[in-house]
């Protein structure tokens, strides 16, 4: 490190700690897909969203469940560049596949696999994630524990695939070893001119914890093919009834 000066000493080593930490190194160049997150951009290590990485989604309610499909969707959108494919796995699937073309994706290029318990649902993530021919994988379930999710980590470390681990309605969110936690909601959106309809997908995205990174609040919507940023005072949460369960 002779010839550097004090920031660039701590960038190297952030950035040797990262590597050590399991996130891609190649998400500190130039290659690194547009999100459309600008506004959550503080928030990750480096300014992006860690790929080559398991991110953890919760959801307490079929309405965010629905929600964090739709987010979950949107970055997809991004990751499915090139022809690449990504494969879906769940114990109760509810996303409808047609609706994948809303977020510019072909339902052909994804792989749904329907498995009836938790324990099938994680083998056949953990197996995907050492698969470098897709892009991403994600997992609908419910339980698993931290031993579990650290075979998840490891996993993608080697390929570099990148992970979305969509809880719903877990009985306690402990902690894992994923490198974020998110919990989307749904919010009332309006159309244009107040206008009867549907608006666009609009939700709160809540950044609990994320390795070198800072948790944060943020609002975004989807429009015209990517993420837009709402302003906190235009959002209106949607409040589901608790007594609300899964079919």
């Amino acid at each position: 490190m002779l010839g550097l000066d004090k920031k660039d000493i701590v960038r190297e080593l952030r950035e040797q700690l990262l590597a050590i930490q399991g996130f891609k190194r190649s998400v500190i160049g130039q290659d690194v897909p547009d999100f459309g997150l600008n506004a959550m951009a503080p928030a990750f290590p480096f300014g992006v969203l860690p790929l080559g990485a398991v991110h953890e989604f919760i959801s307490p309610t079929s309405a965010c469940a629905t929600a964090a499909n739709g987010f979950v969707a949107g970055l997809l959108s991004t990751l499915m560049t090139n022809d690449m494919s990504c494969l879906w796995v769940s114990t109760k699937r509810s996303l409808f596949p047609a609706g994948l073309t809303y977020f510019g994706i072909q339902p052909h290029r994804i792989v749904f696999i329907d498995v009836r318990t938790d324990r099938e649902a994680l083998w056949v993530m953990e197996q995907a994630l050492k698969c470098n021919a897709l892009v991403a994988v994600v997992a609908e379930l419910g339980e698993l524990s931290f031993a579990q999710s650290q075979r998840l980590q490891l996993a993608v470390e080697d390929s570099k695939v990148t992970g979305f681990l969509h809880r719903k309605r877990p009985r306690r969110e402990n902690t894992l070893a994923c490198v974020s936690r998110w919990k989307i909601r749904p919010i009332a959106s309006h159309t244009a001119g107040n206008m009867p309809g549907v608006g666009i997908p609009v939700w709160e995205v809540r950044l609990e914890k994320i390795r070198n990174g800072k948790p944060g609040t943020w609002y975004f919507g989807w429009k015209d093919g990517a993420f837009i940023s709402i302003k906190p005072q235009d959002a209106t949460v949607i409040k589901v009834p608790k007594i609300e369960r899964y079919a």
